[in-house]
C-alpha cells in the first residue's frame, strides 16, 4: 500500500525522526508469517526488526492504554458516583472508545447514543499527541520534525489518523498507519529473517506498560482494564483478584454482572458489528440496564482486527493470540493502569490528574452524528 511506501521512503530520508508505535494484538500475530505460533509475543523482535529498518525510536501503544485507561476509569468513577447517589441526569451505561470503526458506527447508525461513548481519545492517537506536544518538546524538536507511524492490526485506524479533529492544521497527530500485514510484507520484501533478528527492549518513556494496557487487544480487555482502575478508585482499596472472569469469554454478545466489595456493576460486551446492534438497540429501548459496555466491530477483538495476518483455523488462532496477550498481563509486574511510574510522571509533570483542563485539551475528543456516504 502507499503508507508502505511512505514509510520506507520516511525512513530513507535524512533529518526526518521517525517514531513507531505497535499496538498490542500486532506482538501476538505478526510472528505466525514468520514460523511461530500465534499467540508468542514477539515484541522484542519486533522491536530490533524495526530498528534494522532505520526506525529512530520504538515505542509502545499500550504505553498510551494505560493513560486511556486512567482518563476512562475516572470519567466512569464519576459517572457511577453520581449515579449511586440518585442523580438521573448521568447518562449510563459509559462506553469505552478505542475502536474507531464502531465509533463511526455509532456516528452514522445511533446518532441520538453519542453521548453513551467516553470522550477519551484512543490509545493511538493519545500515544501520537503525547509523542508530538510533549515527548518532542522535551527532546527539542519540532513537531513537525517527527514522522509518527502507528503499526495497527485494524484498517479502521487508518481512517481515525485522517480524522480532521486529530491534526493541528496540516500536522496530523498519527502521520499514518500501517498494518500487521504490511509490516510483515515490508520484512519480506527488505529480507530481514525475523526468527533470527536480536531481541530488543522499547524506547523509553512511552514504551512502558502495564498488563491492563496489554489486554486492550482482545475483547473484554478494555473493560477489565476500566474496572480493574474504577474499582480501586472508588473503594481506594486494592483488589487482590484483578483477573475478572465474568469479563472474559466468546460469545458475541455477553452480560457479566460483577459484585467486588459492595459495589455490583453490570457490563455488556459486545464484539462484532451484528453483536452491537443487538446490544444498542436493547439498551436504546429499555431492555437492557448497563453501568459500561464494551464494543469491538472485529470477531474476538483486535487480535482478529482486518490488518492482521489471515487464519486458517480462526477460532483457535484467535484464541492463542488472546491468550498470548492474557499470559504478557499475568507476567507483568505492574497490571493496573494507574501503577504504570510512567504515565504517573506524565500526569505529575504536564497534566495534573485526569480530566483536568490540560488532560481534557490533550486527551479529550467529541463526537459528531455523521451521514452515512453512499460510497
Amino acid at each position: 500500500g502507499d503508507n508502505s511506501m511512505m514509510f520506507l521512503r520516511d525512513l530513507s530520508t535524512p533529518g526526518k525522526i521517525v517514531i513507531t508505535q505497535m499496538a498490542p494484538a500486532v506482538r501476538v500475530a505478526l510472528g505466525e508469517a514468520f514460523g511461530f505460533e500465534p499467540g508468542v509475543n514477539i515484541e522484542k523482535k519486533i522491536n530490533g526488526a524495526l530498528r534494522m529498518l532505520g526506525v529512530d525510536y520504538v515505542f509502545d501503544t499500550a504505553w498510551a492504554a494505560d493513560l486511556t485507561i486512567m482518563e476512562e476509569a475516572t470519567e466512569f468513577q464519576s459517572r457511577l458516583e453520581k449515579y449511586f447517589k440518585g442523580d438521573d441526569s448521568v447518562r449510563l451505561p459509559i462506553l469505552t472508545s478505542c475502536c474507531p470503526a464502531w465509533v463511526k458506527f455509532i456516528e452514522q447508525s445511533y446518532p441520538d447514543m453519542l453521548d453513551v461513548p467516553s470522550t477519551v481519545k484512543s490509545p493511538m492517537q493519545i500515544f501520537s499527541t503525547i509523542a508530538k506536544d510533549i515527548w518532542a518538546k522535551e527532546k527539542g524538536y519540532k513537531r513537525d520534525e517527527i514522522t509518527a507511524v502507528a503499526i495497527m492490526p485494524c484498517l479502521a485506524k487508518k481512517y481515525e489518523a485522517a480524522r480532521p479533529e486529530f491534526s493541528r492544521g496540516d500536522n496530523y497527530d498519527t502521520d499514518y498507519v500501517i498494518t500487521t500485514r504490511e509490516l510483515i510484507k515490508i520484512l519480506k520484501e527488505t529480507e530481514i529473517d525475523l526468527p533470527n533478528v536480536k531481541e530488543e527492549e522499547f524506547d523509553n518513556p512511552l514504551g512502558e506498560y502495564s498488563g491492563a494496557g496489554i489486554i486492550f487487544g482482545r475483547t473484554g480487555g478494555v473493560i477489565e482494564a476500566a474496572t480493574r482502575t474504577t474499582i480501586e478508585m472508588i473503594t481506594g482499596e486494592k483488589v487482590d483478584n484483578i483477573e475478572f472472569e465474568e469479563l472474559r469469554g466468546w460469545e458475541g454478545f455477553r452480560s457479566c454482572d460483577l459484585k467486588i466489595g459492595h459495589i455490583e456493576l453490570r457490563i455488556g460486551i459486545a464484539h462484532g458489528l451484528e453483536e452491537a446492534k443487538k446490544m444498542l438497540d436493547k439498551i436504546r429501548n429499555g431492555e437492557e440496564f448497563y453501568h459500561a459496555i464494551e464494543i469491538m466491530a472485529c470477531k474476538g477483538g483486535c487480535v482478529g482486527g482486518g490488518g492482521q495476518p489471515k487464519a486458517i483455523k480462526k477460532q483457535i488462532t484467535l484464541e492463542k493470540r488472546a491468550e498470548g496477550l492474557n499470559s504478557i498481563d499475568k507476567a507483568s509486574t505492574i497490571r493496573r493502569s494507574h501503577e504504570n511510574p510512567q504515565v504517573l510522571a506524565i500526569y505529575d509533570k504536564y497534566l495534573d490528574y485526569p480530566l483536568s483542563r490540560k488532560a481534557h485539551e490533550l486527551l479529550h475528543t467529541k463526537y459528531f452524528p455523521k451521514i452515512k456516504s453512499h460510497r
